[in-house]
């Protein structure tokens, strides 16, 4: 290899964004850029941009080279690429906003990393996106907009429940389409099967939970309660090996979900964090307690 450091930046690139869903697959990372150039381009611009500014961030500071290979630095400021894009657009005020963001995504993953290797803390998942995803929406005075930014047009079409399974998928990365999710489906089947089926079942019990208790149509069939509890169930499935602790985080995360609807704050990925954070404080008190060791 004449370009090892072309290699290595291009392996962490890729990872950053498989990382999005749990995994450190160039493959699938590309096969997830792929989907976004092809069923959302507009967006594409801001997904680049905050990848390549949380990535460079983390190689600059000097942050350890096997987490920044692993993609550690890169989901967060991606996923802050493609919010700030989908609701500001891609004006040269946004840019900046994607630019800052994802900086400051990677010095907040690295205190996030160091908390939770050094003191015990909570796996911290997209928390980094969350926060900063939150504070750069207020700033912009949008943060209750989100959602309507994510309806497609029109908001019900005749993929019906099906389409809106796969909408689910795609909603992880703010992609509305059907085809979007599935693309993203088959990304993440490469990279593991079994992840992939169940953040499929995480999207429909999520989906057909919210039709069946009368919830707002519109969002239900456009996979926006679909996409949390697709996440908990990929998380999941790949530390406990029953299907026991992926079923409940389903669960949990369509509670925290319906519990965000009613403060009337925009979820995006919250309640998937919280809901493996409950199943992972459950599993230590069973473990303390009953001297069960999970599955």
């Amino acid at each position: 290899m004449r370009h090892p450091h072309l290699r290595y930046s291009a392996q962490a690139a890729l990872n950053g964004v498989s990382q999005i869903f749990l995994q450190a697959n160039p493959i699938c990372g590309l096969l997830i850029m792929a989907t976004i150039a092809l069923y959302a381009p507009a967006l594409l611009v801001g997904a680049l941009l905050g990848l390549l500014s949380g990535t460079v961030t983390a190689w600059r500071l000097g942050y350890a080279r096997q987490d920044i290979e692993a993609g550690l630095y890169g989901y967060n400021a991606t996923l802050l690429g493609l919010l700030i894009t989908l609701v500001l657009g891609t004006g040269a005020s946004a840019l900046l906003l994607v630019v800052l963001s994802g900086a400051l995504s990677s010095l907040l993953q690295r205190y996030l990393l160091r908390l939770m290797r050094e003191h015990g803390g909570p796996a911290v998942f997209t928390l980094s996106f969350v926060l900063l995803g939150w504070l750069a929406l207020a700033l912009a005075g949008v943060l209750d907009t989100v959602a309507d930014a994510r309806l497609p047009d029109p908001a019900v079409d005749g993929w019906g429940a099906l389409g809106a399974m796969a909408s689910g998928m795609g909603q992880v990365m703010f992609l509305g389409a059907p085809e979007a999710g599935l693309g993203l489906l088959a990304a993440i089947l490469v990279a593991d099967r079994r992840a992939g089926l169940w953040a499929l079942c995480g999207s429909g019990v999520g989906v057909y939970c919210s039709l069946l208790m009368g919830l707002s149509t519109p969002q239900a069939l456009a996979g926006l309660d679909g996409y949390n509890p697709a996440l908990a169930a990929l998380a999941l499935s790949q530390v406990h090996r029953s299907a026991l602790a992926p079923a409940l985080g389903i669960v949990l995360a369509i509670a925290c979900r319906l519990a965000f609807d009613r403060l009337g704050l925009a979820p995006l990925t919250m309640p998937f964090i919280l809901a493996c954070w409950a199943v992972a404080l459950g599993t230590r008190l069973a473990q303390c307690r009953f001297g069960v060791r999970h599955a």
